[in-house]
């Protein structure tokens, strides 16, 4: 065995270029940096169409951000909104299901939610402290939750983010097309 040279693994160099996902992951109020960078590196591993940064959330460029998404910052279209209600309003009127990564008395476990392969879905994390704001809770469609077995409440944002979008991708068939 052998790890694969970057030249071998048979990636685009252009991510313009790449078929993109029908999904937008919205940050609302991340505080992290960090967080934020590691977002946007799994979204172009997961050839996501389009971030959208809320509220506090930073914005690239930062040299934190880069830190952690190794230039992803650079080829996933973002754009910023002062507040994430005016985001998800957006997303709405241009036919997204808003879908929280959320632990409320309705959300649906991961592994029970099927996405429609005919719809457009915007993913929306919260705050690593507060989780999703309220204002933007009441205008989601669904919420799901990763079903944990240990003693902590939650995962961070970033880990929640990569396992959101690889059970994404594999249920809309993505990855086999």
């Amino acid at each position: 065995m052998r790890k694969l040279q970057l030249d071998e693994l048979g990636r685009s160099k252009d991510y313009n270029s790449v078929k993109k996902q029908p999904i937008t992951v919205v940050l609302d109020n991340i505080r992290s940096m960090n967080n934020v960078g590691s977002v946007f590196r799994s979204s172009d591993a997961f050839a996501i169409g389009h971030v959208i940064l809320c509220g506090i959330t930073a914005q690239p460029p930062h040299r934190e951000i880069h830190k952690t998404a190794i230039g992803a910052e650079n080829t996933v279209p973002w754009t910023h909104f002062s507040d994430t209600l005016s985001a998800l309003e957006k997303l709405k009127e241009e036919g997204y299901q808003l879908i929280g990564v959320e632990q409320t008395d309705q959300s649906i476990p991961l592994d029970q939610f099927q996405p429609d392969t005919t719809k457009k879905y915007a993913l929306v994390l919260g705050n690593e402290v507060f989780g999703i704001s309220d204002d933007a809770i009441n205008v989601i469609d669904h919420c799901i939750e990763i079903p944990q077995f240990g003693t902590k409440h939650s995962l961070n944002i970033s880990v929640a983010t990569g396992v959101v979008l690889w059970d994404f991708t594999q249920k809309l068939g993505f990855a086999e097309n």
